[in-house]
């Protein structure tokens, strides 16, 4: 949302992104990686909800209980959600070419987002709310910690350079570290070779939509405010009207009352 690149969709397009996924960048690299986990993660849910009738729940629980609890519930059987992904997403990545070992990477960086963040659920069972025993499953994160996730991976995404290298198929191009002062990524960082295009300006060749008219943040000297959003055009200020609710009063028993307010907002937008 407070990024020159906001993750904006097309409209009536089937590139959902537009050109944006044309080129190898780490733009690219995010939406592969967070496209990954969204299955997995979509499979893996449906399975535990019961709504799937080719899989259920996780039976192979990782270690024994521990003292005062006990197996439970249904455990989200996520590596048969990644194996999913990896069949769907990674079907066409299949090539001997940059952009393949490119898409792979940051597919299989988005599926172990997944499994690295699966924790434990408890519930306590015992009279009168006491916990003599715990229930536990193994449950996934929400999708929003997923996404977070991966938008600190998209800031410090790796830049790599193309090799080409001579195998008994043919030629075959592979992905390396382009500084080598830097750590190389490991399997759950993004990766890409090609440099982002300049969201500053609408340009519908490489899918950006500028940030004319973007809501920007006055107080922050961040990329979220106006002036790096707005790319050094300065902003326009207008007030704007909202009505909110105030006033709340709890009536016993059992309803809440509001009076609704009129309180009076800046909104700063980029030039």
């Amino acid at each position: 949302r407070g990024r020159r690149w906001n993750c904006t969709t097309v409209n009536d397009s089937l590139a959902i992104f537009g050109p944006v996924l044309d080129k190898a960048t780490r733009e690219s690299a995010f939406v592969h990686a967070i496209a990954s986990a969204g299955v997995a993660f979509a499979v893996t849910r449906s399975c535990a909800e019961g709504s799937a009738t080719i899989c259920g729940c996780d039976t192979r629980h990782k270690g024994p209980p521990g003292e005062g609890w006990k197996w439970g519930g249904c455990s989200e059987d996520v590596e048969f959600g990644t194996m999913v992904s990896r069949e769907f997403a990674d079907a066409r990545e299949n090539r001997p070419d940059a952009r393949s070992a490119m898409n792979r990477h940051n597919n299989e960086a988005g599926r172990t987002s997944i499994i690295d963040h699966m924790h434990l659920k408890c519930k306590c069972h015992g009279l009168s709310g006491s916990c003599e025993v715990k229930t536990c499953w193994w449950s996934q994160p929400d999708f929003r910690v997923i996404g977070d996730y991966l938008k600190d991976k998209y800031d410090s995404a790796s830049e790599m350079v193309v090799e080409k290298h001579r195998e008994s198929r043919g030629w075959v191009e592979t992905l390396r570290p382009k500084y080598n002062f830097f750590k190389a990524p490991t399997e759950r960082d993004l990766v890409y070779y090609e440099n982002s295009p300049n969201f500053c300006e609408p340009n519908p060749e490489t899918g950006s939509f500028g940030t004319r008219d973007r809501i920007c943040n006055v107080t922050s000297h961040g990329i979220d405010g106006c002036d790096l959003l707005c790319c050094g055009r300065g902003h326009n200020t207008r007030t704007e009207k909202r009505k909110e609710k105030c006033h709340c009063i709890f009536h016993w028993c059992c309803y809440v009352s509001c009076q609704e307010c009129v309180r009076i907002y800046d909104v700063h937008t980029c030039k």
